[in-house]
């Protein structure tokens, strides 16, 4: 898991999900709640950002409910809005890009429900090019990157770094969101590259 040194704490408003956001990934969100609205209103507005962070299972009921606050996982990925349009049901619908990790310090909620983290930034290991094994996992990137809903979500897949390839596949693949976590809080490129392979060799058993 992570280690490393961070930067200076700073202040994001966050978007729990039951799913993970790694660095360089997409994924398509709809967004209905007025809360998340505003939230995608302000950051294209202002041209900002705003942090995804993994709800651990039965989180999501909590959030709903708000009965009382969900836990959020310590590490999450900074998102920007690569593209939105209006879905076929009305809703808004946004594709987010993955870029910086953080470490979750805190979080609040302001009146609307809203989470507000004060986050720190994580410092990245410099990738490494591919070693010799991962021929497969790379030819598995192609394959995927010629589906059709891959490339409705504009990822960049032309890789050749350890790193680049574990968080490209993760976000990809049916993953079980614990295992993309995982994957989400190494820190070092080729061990984030070994971890993916274990847990793809593992499900495959």
């Amino acid at each position: 898991m992570s280690d490393l040194g961070s930067s200076a704490v700073a202040e994001l408003p966050l978007f729990p999900l039951s799913t993970v956001l790694l660095p360089g990934g997409r994924m398509g969100l709809r967004i209905f709640e007025r809360r998340y609205l505003d939230l995608i209103r302000d950051t294209m507005r202002n041209q900002q950002s705003f942090g995804i962070v993994w709800l651990a299972e039965g989180g999501a009921e909590l959030l709903k409910s708000g009965e009382r606050q969900a836990t959020l996982a310590q590490i999450g990925t900074e998102a920007h809005i690569a593209d939105w349009d209006q879905l076929p049901d009305g809703l808004l619908g946004v594709v987010v890009e993955g870029r910086r990790r953080f470490q979750l310090a805190s979080a609040r909620q302001d009146d609307t429900g809203l989470y507000i983290g004060e986050v720190s930034w994580l410092t990245e290991q410099e990738d490494v090019v591919l070693p010799p094994r991962s021929t497969e996992l790379h030819d598995l990137l192609r394959q995927l990157g010629e589906h059709p809903h891959v490339q409705r979500l504009g990822m960049q897949l032309n890789v050749e770094t350890a790193g680049a390839l574990a968080n490209s596949l993760a976000q990809l693949l049916p993953l079980p969101a614990a295992d993309a976590y995982q994957i989400l809080g190494i820190d070092a490129p080729l061990a984030r590259l070994d971890a993916l392979h274990d847990i793809l060799d593992a499900l495959s058993s």
